[in-house]
């Protein structure tokens, strides 16, 4: 038996049914809710390295941002504050899919400062975290966020 033209055909039925499968089983809200742990876990485990208990600033993280993460036309001080809190507000809002666009947003944005002012080496890294806040952009929180309860788009 002549195996040479039923043996692709197996091998792209095979393809196919796995294909079906795997898009049943990582539907848009697995996907998001696996995009939106992911990224805030990133971000959310940077934060509270900066802080000691609840949310008191270290007095390390006040010189990390005097001489390592010196950012243009923001006192350290201050910018020390800001990166910290936000480390900790949009991962959480993320974790909830509450307002998960605008978290994403504004997460893209730190991403980009940290890219352009702090570790221009490090594009791959941060490609990363683009590509995964891109999707929550534009698709939102999925299935599973307290924005597809609540109808925020």
């Amino acid at each position: 038996m002549d195996i040479s033209h039923t043996a692709p055909h197996c091998y792209r039925s095979r393809y196919s049914r796995i294909a079906d499968t795997a898009q049943r089983l990582l539907s848009d809200s697995v996907l998001s809710l696996v995009a939106r742990l992911a990224i805030a876990a990133v971000f959310f485990l940077s934060g509270r390295t900066k802080v000691e208990g609840l949310l008191t600033l270290t007095p390390g993280t006040f010189e990390l941002f005097r001489s390592e993460y010196m950012l243009p036309l923001i006192p350290p001080h201050l910018a020390a504050y800001l990166a910290t809190y936000a480390e900790h507000l949009f991962p959480l809002l993320l974790i909830l899919g509450l307002f998960t666009r605008g978290a994403a947003l504004a997460l893209l944005g730190m991403t980009l400062v940290i890219q352009v002012f702090v570790y221009p080496d490090a594009w791959p890294t941060h490609l990363t975290w683009a590509g995964l806040l891109l999707l929550l952009i534009a698709r939102g929180g999925g299935g599973w966020a307290l924005d597809r309860l609540l109808r925020i788009r």
